[in-house]
């Protein structure tokens, strides 16, 4: 293999792990707390699962806790229970009260915490999903932040609390982050109401029904109709045989 050949396998190969070193730092960036939303109707109820990846190398995810607004209170919160998890709805009462579908709220749950036992932490290139059913969601445009603080075996506590259009967002103060990770943007998990899904398109789905009914009694009618005529042609056919019959019958006593 000649001198020039050998510089441009080794330039390769050099420029492949770089590139490989790279996208495996940006994937781990991306792996944020990510909330998904069944449905986001204004009014309406919804499963919210969020996502939660374990980004630590020496330690386990062990805690999760999500903020529920207060601005926009979800008077209704239930969790789905997951193996070696325990969790805790928690209602306090809210700095004011709050019209929830003409009605005046007070408390309403505002977080919720999951707890895992030793068996069930999240370890290493590990991930977890958390699903809360909610309601009623708030008017058709809000943005619902949920900021999610993810807790690890060594004592370290992520928030994810930055808002979501930033993209270099400093940790908050309170965070217990390592100094590394600073720096690094934490968007809180989030979602966008939508309007109301419109009643007219349940009543549109009424008159094919309707029609489909009344159409079949016509149905009846026309089948019940051909069997009458069946049998008109049935004794027409017989009166006709018994006619010639009788005709033969004539014809032979004539010629003896």
């Amino acid at each position: 293999m000649n001198t020039s050949l050998r510089r441009t396998l080794k330039t390769t190969a050099a420029a492949t792990l770089t590139a490989g070193i790279l996208a495996a730092g940006a994937a781990a960036a991306s792996a944020h707390v990510t909330v998904d939303p069944s449905a986001t109707s204004e009014g309406g109820f919804t499963k919210l699962t969020f996502s939660v990846p374990n980004e630590s190398d020496t330690a386990k995810t062990n805690r999760l806790e999500v903020k529920l607004p207060i601005d926009a209170p979800l008077t209704s919160v239930s969790v789905l229970p997951i193996d070696g998890w325990k969790a805790q709805v928690i209602t306090s009462t809210l700095p004011k009260p709050v019209q929830v579908a003409g009605a005046t709220v007070t408390k309403a749950p505002t977080s919720v915490v999951w707890t895992a036992d030793a068996a069930h932490q999240i370890g290493q290139n590990q991930f977890q999903t958390f699903t809360l059913s909610v309601g009623r969601l708030p008017a058709a445009g809000t943005t619902v932040t949920l900021p999610a603080a993810q807790g690890y075996t060594d004592g370290t506590t992520v928030k994810w609390a930055d808002a979501a259009e930033a993209e270099h967002h400093h940790a908050p103060a309170t965070s217990t982050a390592p100094a590394s990770e600073a720096e690094e943007s934490h968007p809180a998990p989030s979602f966008v109401t939508t309007a109301a899904e419109s009643e007219g398109a349940h009543a549109e789905a009424t008159p094919p029904a309707k029609q489909a009914s009344a159409v079949a009694p016509a149905a009846s009618t026309s089948s019940s109709g051909g069997g009458t005529s069946g049998w008109v042609g049935l004794a027409a056919g017989l009166i006709g045989l018994a006619a010639g019959v009788t005709a033969l019958a004539r014809t032979r006593a004539s010629r003896r």
